[in-house]
């Protein structure tokens, strides 16, 4: 099925299902995909490259310049975002100016839209890297994919290029003191003629599990909304099973909201 890669390094606004009216940020190429993950669900289709090429990407100022011609041609119309989000063609902390870049955005969103918060979409393959964690620790919304807590799953939905250590995982995330969300989508269909579905009892029970060890401040959860890499083999779970899923977090003591 066809899947889509953003065309510019400002994008936007767009209403989006969990974050309002968001201005999106990408740091990737804007002729292919750069991720550490290739999951089968992804917008933007299968990961061609894994490679984080500094001459491949937007350099820090081109990202500078075009974010500030945005905010202020947003501002001269009276149109503010309730978010500036890093997500675009791929994983956004793979950029090598990543900490620099948010921290130019964090004086930019102070200097036109004290109100909105910045957000950055993040797989967390990448927060091994102090420079990273420490990053993510100034933006508003430091937003951490986890799809599955069973790592035989992870490697079918997300196939990560990278090995992910769930130990490691953990403790990098504690530096966070809670100050993170956790975002999960919910799939089922099929893979290589493998069955894909983490919502089975055995699979919420460990993503619950991880979650209350994890003590994110919020989870996000919702399903597929676009065309993805299989196409018809994906479905998308309902949203009263969704809303199900969120009350068992809620159960936790955990805040969590539902995209359909």
């Amino acid at each position: 099925m066809p899947t889509f890669l953003f065309d510019s390094i400002v994008f936007g606004p767009v209403q989006s299902r969990r974050l309002g009216i968001s201005l999106g940020i990408n740091l990737l190429p804007v002729t292919r995909k750069v991720c550490s993950f290739n999951c089968i669900y992804c917008e933007c289709g299968w990961t061609t490259d894994t490679s984080a090429r500094r001459s491949a990407m937007p350099s820090r100022t081109d990202v500078y310049e075009a974010l500030r011609e945005k905010l202020s041609d947003m501002k001269s119309r009276g149109m503010a975002p309730d978010v500036i989000t890093y997500a675009g063609n791929g994983e956004p902390t793979l950029h090598p100016d990543f900490a620099s870049i948010i921290d130019d955005s964090l004086a930019l969103r102070t200097e036109f839209f004290p109100e909105a918060k910045v957000s950055v979409l993040s797989n967390g393959s990448t927060l091994h890297r102090r420079s990273v964690r420490e990053a993510l620790k100034r933006v508003d919304m430091n937003i951490i994919k986890l799809d599955s807590a069973i790592p035989g799953t992870v490697q079918l939905l997300n196939q990560p290029h990278t090995s992910m250590d769930p130990a490691r995982f953990g403790e990098n995330i504690k530096e966070f003191g809670g100050r993170f969300i956790i975002q999960t989508l919910f799939v089922r269909g099929e893979c290589d003629g493998r069955p894909v579905d983490n919502t089975t009892d055995e699979e919420l029970t460990a993503w619950l599990t991880a979650l209350k060890k994890l003590g994110p401040q919020s989870v996000m959860i919702y399903t597929i909304d676009r065309d993805t890499p299989l196409g018809n083999n994906l479905r998308k779970v309902p949203l009263s099973e969704l809303r199900a899923i969120a009350a068992r977090v809620k159960e936790l003591g955990i805040d969590a909201s539902v995209s359909g």
